[in-house]
């Protein structure tokens, strides 16, 4: 048999545009000989719908447009993601189904009975799990059909999960000829290649090959990276679509020769941040974007993956210079402006800075020179930021990184200000690894950004190190404690750091949650991001 993969982008609630990318999908299927047809999990609606569930004419229309999409499947099977109602029984109102058509008519549901809720998932929220698995009979083949985390539990790899039954081991008796699995999974940093795992333990386990159909695209802080797959029954890859784009892939199903699997993680990396600010622009009706150039290596990031998704003319650049900032990164700025071929603009702050020193020296009551007046310079910066997005219809792009958000080493409504936080899920020394990756061929941003060392350059001679620890070690610390939930213990053990470093690093991350929760959306690239997914109380007496 023939498969075609329809690896599609769809926009949350947009159901006259996702089925009008259905069914585009299903005539180029068509045209090339298919005789299935796999769209994603909740291709009709768009993953996550979150709380638009709850709005009963939200699942009608999810339900109606399925019945629009099926007398144009005549000569086909069709395997469809979509939210429907729960007719039968059970707590939860609604189900997340994949819908079978075969020859123009819906032949039935498998509802997906794993129901993953950690992490950036929270599906028992809402649906109720299935209860039963069949095969579906096609061009003399016998096809079964699971969603996404229906084949995690058996891999190993769920989280914080032991679900009480195993759809793969459940499949085994009725000896399917094809597996396919429809899904929306989240990219991760290095997920792409732990997806290719999974899907080979399943296949090792039912010994027939198995159909993987990625979701692709952003949604809000998700990133989608698509790279749906399909493994043969010896486990061994035969066919990968590509990543971070829509993509249709046919695969014949009688001839599946292995084919190496070569994933470019730290490509990978910059190709999601550049997808997640790309589709929250687009898929919200924004098109310009605003970002304060310092001369440092995060604004330079940001600006380069603003240029990848937005296009150059669409980016503006505005430098912000202070009595502290040096000439050489007023002059780095300059140059990646350049470079990148974006507007660029000088406004200083320094007599806005005087302005505000002189109206609030009577209350400050002759006290020394301290983060304060850092904070005011971070908070003009902002605040000029938010202007020209006002005046001008631009959204501002934070550029604060994980190893400050995690410190609390940014300025609430100063350096935080912006509708997107692009790099905040992006630790220091990936930002200094995929700046060097961009510079590898086109040498966009200046040399001397990448070498300097680090500063906020918010009061004289100042270094990120003279109040951080090296970011090599901060970053390790991060990744353990947040990511892994290692102890103060076994990562001062893991990292050969000392026990007094780690523990004030840990508590330093939640002292600064007060300041994440206020922070804009934040692209979500690693396996724990700190606005989505990972939930901690602000006030609490367990660290301090």
């Amino acid at each position: 048999m023939k498969v075609f993969v329809a690896q599609l982008d769809p926009t949350i609630g947009d159901f006259s545009g996702n089925k009008q990318k259905i069914l585009m999908s299903i005539d180029r299927a068509r045209k090339e000989g298919a005789d299935i047809v796999v769209c994603p999990e909740m291709a009709i609606c768009g993953y996550p719908p979150e709380d638009l569930v709850y709005h009963e004419t939200f699942v009608q229309t999810s339900e109606k447009t399925l019945q629009e999409i099926a007398p144009e499947t005549k000569g086909l099977m069709v395997v469809i993601g979509l939210v429907r109602k729960n007719t039968t029984s059970g707590e939860k109102p609604l189900f997340n189904s994949a819908a079978i058509l075969q020859n123009g008519k819906v032949v039935g549901f498998h509802d997906k009975w794993l129901l993953p809720t950690y992490d950036v998932f929270d599906e028992r929220r809402y649906f109720e799990p299935g209860k039963m698995l069949k095969v579906w009979e096609w061009k003399g083949k016998t096809v079964a059909v699971l969603i996404c985390e229906d084949i995690w539990q058996h891999a190993g790899y769920v989280g914080y999960t032991q679900y009480p039954c195993d759809p793969v081991a459940d499949l085994l008796h009725l000896k399917p000829d094809l597996l396919i699995n429809i899904n929306a999974s989240p990219y991760a940093y290095e997920k792409p290649a732990l997806r290719l795992k999974v899907c080979q333990k399943t296949t090792k386990t039912l010994k027939c090959p198995l159909i993987f159909c990625c979701q692709v695209g952003g949604n809000d802080e998700l990133v989608f990276d698509g790279y749906s797959m399909c493994v043969n029954g010896s486990s061994e890859l035969a066919h990968l679509a590509k990543g971070f784009v829509e993509d249709g892939m046919l695969v014949d199903t009688e001839k599946l020769p292995a084919t190496p699997a070569k994933f470019d993680h730290l490509q990978d990396l910059y190709q999601a941040l550049v997808l997640g600010t790309r589709d929250y622009f687009y898929k919200q009706g924004f098109k310009k974007a605003v970002i304060g150039l310092s001369g440092g290596i995060d604004s330079a990031l940001v600006a380069c993956v603003a240029v990848d998704a937005l296009g150059k003319e669409n980016v503006y650049g505005v430098g912000m210079p202070s009595r502290f900032s040096s000439k050489g990164s007023v002059t780095d700025a300059e140059v990646l402006a350049k470079n990148l071929g974006i507007a660029f603009d000088l406004i200083s702050i320094e007599q806005v800075f005087k302005d505000y020193l002189k109206v609030l020296e009577p209350h400050f009551q002759k006290k020394p020179f301290d983060t304060t007046e850092e904070n005011l310079q971070a908070r003009i910066r902002g605040m000029l930021l938010m202007a020209l997005s006002n005046k001008h219809g631009y959204l501002v792009l934070s550029t604060g990184n994980k190893s400050e958000m995690a410190m609390g080493y940014c300025t609430l409504y100063g350096d935080m200000a912006g509708g997107l936080a692009v790099i905040a899920d992006v630790t220091k020394v990936q930002v200094f690894a995929l700046s060097r990756w961009i510079n590898r061929h086109r040498g966009l941003i200046p040399k001397e950004t990448i070498e300097k060392p680090p500063s906020a350059e918010l009061k004289p001679d100042q270094k990120d190190i003279d109040t951080l620890p090296p970011y090599e070690q901060l970053d390790a610390v991060i990744h353990d404690y947040v990511e892994d939930f290692l102890s103060a213990e076994e990562i001062a053990k893991k990292r050969s750091l000392s026990l007094e470093l780690v523990t004030d690093v840990i508590k330093r991350i939640h002292r600064a949650e007060y300041k994440r929760r206020q922070a804009p959306p934040a692209i979500r690239v690693s396996k724990k991001a700190f606005r989505v997914g990972r939930r901690y109380p602000i006030v609490q007496g367990w660290i301090r």
